[in-house]
């Protein structure tokens, strides 16, 4: 089983080796000509220009294995909507994320090996390496999506209050989703970006309603769901935008602030277990551990007599 892991590893250097031969060969022959050629004026570079000049970069090395892993068409819209849903709407997030899915295992692997964690038992250790290196980049992705989704959730009532002065100033509700997608740009990156994406697909001639259900369908967050249905109705209806964004930023405040009293509710009952497990121990150790010596002192006297 050694033999095969030092084959693999050596296999797999020499043919890494030669893929950053082959991709990158002009900047090494440029060097190799300026080392032979030293008249030429040489400038002072960087460590991150000559990288960029190189075009190398840890993105486009991770590119290239992302072709090994199979996969389907099906698979890949949903790995591309849950990429976007996390932010990320470059065309190179889903070869970067397929490509960390086979380096991830290899790495695992070799840092088993070489921390000769895998002598205990090579097939589990190998085998666990293999699956966490494959499944951590879906945990991550996920993870990311939530906390998104939260700092989404979180900032959206200030938003509404924005889009409401906007629309109480004289303008229209586009016009007032475009001045709140720059005012709080810095404040609410995420949501504004969403933002900034409406504003786009409507100046592409995209319909108000579809713009706003898109928008929803790229975040999926409940709270923004219940507002595009809120301000279709509003469109639908002919009704006050400014009223209705009034009253939903304020059910979103109640809801949020529920919430708080929700968690706050929920720590006694999470104390419990700190309490039993670790605080009343070390109380009952301190309490009651010198009358039980006492007890063995007393119980060996009477043993003795």
């Amino acid at each position: 089983m050694l033999l095969v892991v030092i084959s693999f590893c050596a296999i797999f250097l020499l043919i890494a080796s030669g893929a950053v031969m082959m991709f990158y060969r002009e900047p090494m022959v440029q060097r190799i000509s300026e080392v032979i050629n030293p008249k030429k004026k040489k400038e002072k570079r960087s460590v991150t220009t000559a990288i960029r000049e190189s075009g190398f970069s840890l993105g486009a090395v991770v590119e290239r294995f992302e072709q090994v892993l199979p996969k389907s068409q099906k698979e890949m819209s949903i790995v591309l909507q849950r990429l976007k849903r996390a932010g990320y709407r470059k065309d190179s997030a889903i070869k970067i994320f397929y490509g960390c899915k086979v380096l991830l295992p290899l790495a695992l692997c070799a840092v088993a090996f070489i921390t000769k964690a895998a002598s205990l038992s090579p097939f589990f250790v190998y085998t666990l390496c293999l699956g966490l290196g494959f499944l951590v980049p879906d945990f991550w992705l996920g993870k990311m999506i939530s906390n998104r989704q939260k700092r989404i959730e979180r900032g959206l009532p200030d938003v509404l209050d924005l889009l409401i002065i906007c629309i109480e100033a004289g303008l229209s509700l586009d016009q007032a989703t475009s001045r709140t997608a720059d005012e709080l740009k810095t404040a609410l990156p995420d949501l504004c970006d969403e933002f900034a994406i409406l504003v786009l697909e409507q100046h592409a001639g995209r319909v108000r309603s579809e713009a706003w259900k898109n928008l929803a369908d790229r975040t999926d967050v409940d709270s923004l769901r219940n507002l595009v249905s809120v301000l279709v109705q509003s469109e639908q209806f002919g009704t006050s935008v400014a009223k209705t964004l009034r009253q939903h930023a304020d059910s979103l405040r109640t809801q949020r602030m529920q919430a708080v009293e929700e968690m706050a509710a929920k720590t006694s009952v999470k104390l419990v277990f700190p309490l039993v497990f670790f605080i009343f121990p070390a109380l009952f150790l301190v309490t009651l551990g010198p009358a039980v010596i006492l007890m063995m002192e007393s119980f060996k006297q009477f043993f003795k007599g």
